[in-house]
C-alpha cells in the first residue's frame, strides 16, 4: 500500500469513530434515571412558562437539564408525547395507558429547552407521578 492509501484510510477510520462516538453521545449521553433522582422543583405549568416567557435566560439558568415536576391539564396525547395546558410538551420513554385527556397530571422530567418562537417547553424522560 502506498503512503497515500494509508493515510486516506486512517483518516477515514478516524472520521468514522469521531462521528460514532458524537452521535452516541448526542442521542444518549444526557440520559439519567429521574425515577430516583431528587426534583428540584415542583412548579404550575403556568408559572413555569410565564418564567420562560418573561427572562429566557433566568429560566434557562434555573431549569435547564434539572429533573421538574410540573402540574398540569393534559390537552394532548401523541404516541409517547404528552402535551400539558398546549404549551408543555412531554416526551414519554413508555406511555402510560392511564393518561386521559383533560386530566389533571403531575409530570416529572428534564427540561431540555424552551422554544420561543412556538412558546413551547420541552421535557424528556418523563413519567406521571401519582398524586
Amino acid at each position: 500500500m502506498s503512503k497515500k492509501i494509508k493515510i486516506i484510510l486512517f483518516a477515514l477510520i478516524t472520521i468514522v469513530l469521531i462521528g460514532s462516538f458524537a452521535y452516541n453521545y448526542v442521542m444518549y449521553g444526557g440520559s439519567r434515571n429521574l425515577t430516583s433522582e431528587k426534583t428540584n422543583f415542583t412548579v404550575t405549568s403556568a408559572s413555569i412558562t410565564s418564567e420562560f416567557r418573561t427572562n429566557i435566560e433566568s429560566a434557562n439558568k434555573k431549569y435547564l437539564e434539572k429533573a421538574v415536576a410540573i402540574k398540569g391539564k393534559i390537552t394532548a396525547s401523541n404516541g409517547n408525547e404528552v402535551i400539558l395546558d398546549g404549551v408543555i410538551n412531554c416526551s414519554f420513554k413508555k406511555l402510560d395507558l392511564s393518561i386521559k385527556k383533560e386530566q389533571m397530571v403531575t409530570v416529572k422530567g428534564r427540561i431540555v429547552g424552551y422554544d420561543d418562537l412556538m412558546g413551547e417547553l420541552k421535557l424528556d424522560q418523563c413519567f406521571l407521578i401519582k398524586n
